[in-house]
């Protein structure tokens, strides 16, 4: 196994919000995904219901992912925040519809406050 780190960078999702993380790193066959947030590639704020906010953060992690090799399809675990757990069953609709079985395994939270204060937060690890 080797002990590089290689950090990933793309333009087809947004850049590190306050540039003070990387998109993604990718070590020893695996990549660990930063947490999106529903922002476009140009660094704007999607509008829209959670269901837009959570399709925009699923599209990012794929374009990272791609970036680095892999793909949605080698995603081994999801966290996905909220800033309200009345968003579940709509986030989870979007959600059940990109990921294709077998669904990767995942944690779910409601949490305080999120960057920007958006209503989602996506992350994730995945094979290489």
């Amino acid at each position: 196994m080797s002990s590089q780190i290689e950090i990933i960078k793309t333009s087809n999702a947004p850049p590190a919000v306050q540039g003070v993380y990387s998109q993604a790193t990718k070590a020893n066959g695996m990549i660990f995904c930063s947490g999106q947030i529903p922002m476009n590639a140009a660094g704007e704020m999607v509008e829209g219901d959670i269901q837009v906010h959570t399709r925009q953060c699923i599209n990012n992690l794929k374009a990272v992912l791609e970036s680095a090799g892999s793909s949605l399809e080698k995603i081994v675990k999801v966290n996905v925040f909220l800033a309200s757990m009345d968003d579940f069953a709509k986030m989870n609709e979007i959600y059940s519809e990109m990921f294709a079985e077998p669904k990767p395994a995942r944690s779910c939270v409601a949490v305080k406050t999120l960057p920007k204060n958006v209503d989602v937060e996506i992350e994730c690890i995945a094979l290489a």
